[in-house]
């Protein structure tokens, strides 16, 4: 979601611009780090001592980039990643400078230039020494085009279930099929955070629950926020990718508070509005007391406050965050 020439972004340029890896946190999940590898088989990184230089036993897979053809070279670095049991992906960018390039021509066919360039890239991979190379053709531009759905689906696929559900949050949400994955796994991580809530409200300490859950219900609200793109930082990247004003943007905002506004009164305030959690609060504080009844009966009710808040805020999370995107691809005319 960022552009070429905002806070953090990458320097980039037709001569090589990376000499030494960098690192570039997301901007709004900090812990989903991308590093920027310097080319290899440059006369400053030469294959042998590639692999020792950017410390490659760090990262948890390689994505290899193109902007034109991959080489030899490309095909024995991927080899060496897959000697170390890892998981690496080919990547050809720009492809809808190529297809532009293309379209002038007569008989011009979309699907038969993308076809061409996947086979180039193919054919360049299989004589370096590739048996079967996949390749992902994408455009920065336009993620919902190309082979970017699929390149992140595998990714998830290749993950492991912690590092799937992160990367999900984090990728960003261009088209409904990811808002809605993006619930799918957000649903998955209410059933996780209410059953840490019932095992907390089973430990019979007076008002301990009650503490932890608010502490839990901003925390989880306000990653739900973060991963819907409700947050400041998300909605004005947003608003310079489309060129639009942050306020357009923020105006289809309904139902949410922003991230930032997600406090412990915020909270407490939603606790105390809806009834069947204030009664629930209510019965627990008092079961606090009961012994031998009180831990698995409050453990109960702060499953069921925290299960069902979370539900209800998830769902107004993502129609506001629909409601975003589909204000971000009005024309500007209207």
């Amino acid at each position: 979601g960022m552009t070429d020439f905002g806070e953090g972004a990458a320097e980039t340029g037709e001569t090589q611009t990376t000499m030494e890896r960098q690192k570039y946190p997301h901007p709004t999940f900090p812990k989903v780090t991308l590093w920027d590898l310097p080319g290899i088989g440059t006369p400053h990184f030469e294959p042998k001592q590639y692999l020792k230089q950017v410390h490659f036993a760090e990262y948890d897979f390689f994505i290899i980039v193109a902007s034109n053809r991959f080489t030899t070279i490309d095909a024995l670095l991927a080899c060496e990643i897959q000697k170390m049991g890892k998981k690496f992906y080919y990547v050809r960018t720009k492809v809808d400078v190529s297809i532009d390039s293309e379209r002038r021509k007569p008989g011009f066919s979309e699907e038969k230039c993308l076809e061409k360039i996947r086979t180039y890239c193919r054919d360049n991979l299989t004589q370096g020494g590739e048996s079967v190379p996949m390749v992902f053709l994408i455009s920065r531009w336009d993620l919902d085009l190309y082979d970017f759905p699929l390149l992140q689906e595998t990714l998830e696929n290749d993950l492991s279930d912690l590092k799937r559900e992160v990367l999900i949050a984090a990728m960003p949400a261009f088209s409904k099929e990811v808002l809605k994955k993006k619930k799918a796994a957000m649903d998955s991580f209410i059933w996780k955070v209410a059953l840490v809530s019932c095992g907390i409200g089973a430990i019979p300490v007076p008002g301990l629950s009650l503490v932890c859950d608010i502490d839990i219900l901003v925390g989880t609200m306000t990653y739900f926020c973060k991963a819907f793109g409700l947050d400041e930082g998300s909605l004005h990247r947003l608003a310079n990718r489309v060129g639009k004003p942050v306020d357009v943007l923020r105006s289809a905002i309904k139902k949410s508070p922003m991230a930032s506004q997600i406090t412990k009164e915020f909270v407490i305030d939603l606790l105390t509005k809806s009834l069947l959690c204030g009664t629930e609060m209510a019965v627990e504080f008092v079961i606090d007391f009961v012994p031998v009844l009180g831990s698995p009966t409050g453990g109960g009710l702060s499953f069921i406050t925290t299960f069902y808040l979370l539900k209800n805020f998830l769902h107004d999370v993502e129609e506001d965050a629909e409601n975003v995107w589909a204000k971000a691809a009005e024309s500007s005319d209207k």
